[in-house]
């Protein structure tokens, strides 16, 4: 007996054409109530829902919540820390700019201290007045009577020096004379910051000129024997004018204005 292979619309439904064929018919029992009487043993052999994908889904999905909230806490705290970092720098510079003005203003204050001193300093130094010569003593008093002096007694003092010895100016003046004079010899007169006059006679050298301003102890010439002398030494006077006549005792001269003699 021939059997002949089924071939057109007499081939066997494929696979997928029964899958197809198969959900169609679900679909219309579902329709008729037929599946309410089928559809518990059917779909109880279906596969438990844990089976299905969808656990893992959800887990999956609670997992990136949970890394996405950590994320932003995390960013939340960096944030909060680089402001707090932040704001302790800016902190620490208005410190440190705070601790520069008042080192600043404190430098500023002990400048202007210490030219205020300076200031002082000199001020006094200008007002003071020094001996014509240093470490000397005066060997003939003022007025002292003697047939040497045209005036018939000394005009001034005079302070013993060898020749050569440093004569300084005894306070702060302006030179009106300075050159020869005479019986005072090589002579030099200072009017004083206070209005009087103080000279300075036969000395051997002379280093200041008429108009030259001079300081207290600054070096005005050598000591020595020129003019109507006996011997080496300083003849000093005090006077209210450059003119021989107007002089003053030397001695209480320098001792008003703090000289030891």
């Amino acid at each position: 007996m021939a059997f002949t292979r089924a071939t057109g619309k007499h081939r066997r439904p494929s696979r997928m054409q029964r899958g197809t064929a198969r959900a169609a018919g679900v679909a219309a029992l579902a329709t008729t109530g037929v599946i309410g009487t089928v559809a518990a043993p059917a779909f109880a052999a279906e596969p438990a829902v844990e089976q299905t994908g969808l656990t893992p889904v959800v887990t999956m999905g609670d997992t990136v919540a949970q890394q996405i909230d950590a994320q932003a806490a995390a960013q939340k705290q960096a944030a909060e820390e680089a402001a707090a970092k932040k704001k302790a720098e800016e902190a620490a510079r208005e410190r440190a700019a705070e601790a520069a003005k008042e080192a600043k203003e404190a430098a500023e204050k002990a400048r202007e201290a210490k030219e205020r001193a300076a200031r002082e300093a000199e001020r006094k130094r200008l007002n003071t007045f020094v001996p014509p010569i240093s470490g000397s003593y005066v060997s003939t008093g003022y007025q002292a009577s003697s047939g040497l002096w045209s005036s018939g007694s000394h005009t001034g003092v005079d302070f013993h020096a060898a020749s050569g010895t440093s004569v300084h100016a005894v306070g702060m003046g302006e030179v009106v004379e300075a050159g020869w004079g005479g019986s005072y010899g090589n002579q030099i007169v200072i009017k004083m910051n206070d209005g009087t006059y103080t000279q300075y006679g036969h000395l051997s050298s002379i280093s200041v000129s008429v108009g030259q301003k001079v300081t207290p102890g600054q070096q005005i010439g050598l000591s020595g024997a020129t003019g109507n002398v006996t011997g080496a030494h300083l003849h000093f006077e005090a006077r209210t004018s450059p003119e021989y006549g107007s002089d003053i005792d030397p001695v209480a001269y320098l001792r008003s204005h703090g000289v030891s003699v």
